[in-house]
């Protein structure tokens, strides 16, 4: 079956911009020159243009010098997309905790040794505010700030590539078996080994930074499992 028009349009359109045909900040061609370049109506042009901005590819600008631009790349909004397919493989059959562990340990470890060495002051900021109160009896919360901690020492590594793959490590969601049934001191080790690791970036200690954030992942892995 052959897909609608807006839909091939918008495939075209977004095949120009990540390969670099149309650079970030560049206007896209004004929607009458669109129209005549495709063959398409103005509805169908306008609907390739929101489905690309929904996918954080373009922005739109009203006004004399307004139109649609190239976006710059940016890893928070971009991997909402990348999150949509890692959830539904989470929520699978075919993908569990352990598969999870496997694929932190492979990204997280060598990210903490990056980012002892190249974070940043504001970063070591972000970093600590992500801390938080093991006696609060919240899981949401404290889930919540989990994902922020692991989140901003990815960022720590300034390479937006890891961000962009890790940031929906942290919104996976699995069976309350695994939720509701953590062992006492859970939450004060999780604490004691973000505060740990924390250490590590102050200190630019790239080797017990990947040291802290392997045992981090073991006890999880024990705990968990």
């Amino acid at each position: 079956m052959r897909p609608p028009a807006y839909q091939l349009l918008a495939d075209e359109l977004r095949d120009d911009i990540t390969s670099g045909r149309l650079q970030p900040g560049e206007r896209l061609p004004p929607e009458p020159e669109l129209c005549v370049k495709t063959g398409v109506s103005r509805s169908t042009v306008r609907e390739a243009l929101r489905l690309l901005s929904s996918q954080h590819l373009i922005f739109t600008t009203r006004g004399v010098t307004g139109g649609s631009f190239v976006a710059h790349p940016d890893a928070k909004k971009l991997s909402e997309g990348f999150a949509t397919g890692f959830t539904m493989l989470t929520n699978s059959a075919d993908v569990g905790l352990a598969d999870l562990l496997e694929l932190r340990r492979a990204l997280e470890v060598p990210a903490a040794g990056l980012a002892a060495l190249r974070r940043q002051d504001e970063q070591l900021i972000e970093i600590r505010g992500a801390l938080f109160d093991p006696a609060i009896d919240d899981f949401e919360t404290m889930m919540a700030a989990h994902a922020a901690f692991h989140m901003a020492v990815a960022k720590a590594t300034m390479n937006p590539l890891f961000e962009l793959v890790v940031r929906p490590l942290y919104h996976a969601k699995f069976g309350e078996d695994v939720t509701e049934n953590l062992p006492p001191g859970y939450w004060r080790q999780i604490d004691a080994d973000h505060r740990l690791l924390l250490d590590c970036l102050i200190t630019r200690d790239a080797d017990s930074a990947t040291r802290a954030a392997a045992r981090h992942l073991d006890y999880l892995a024990t705990v968990l499992a």
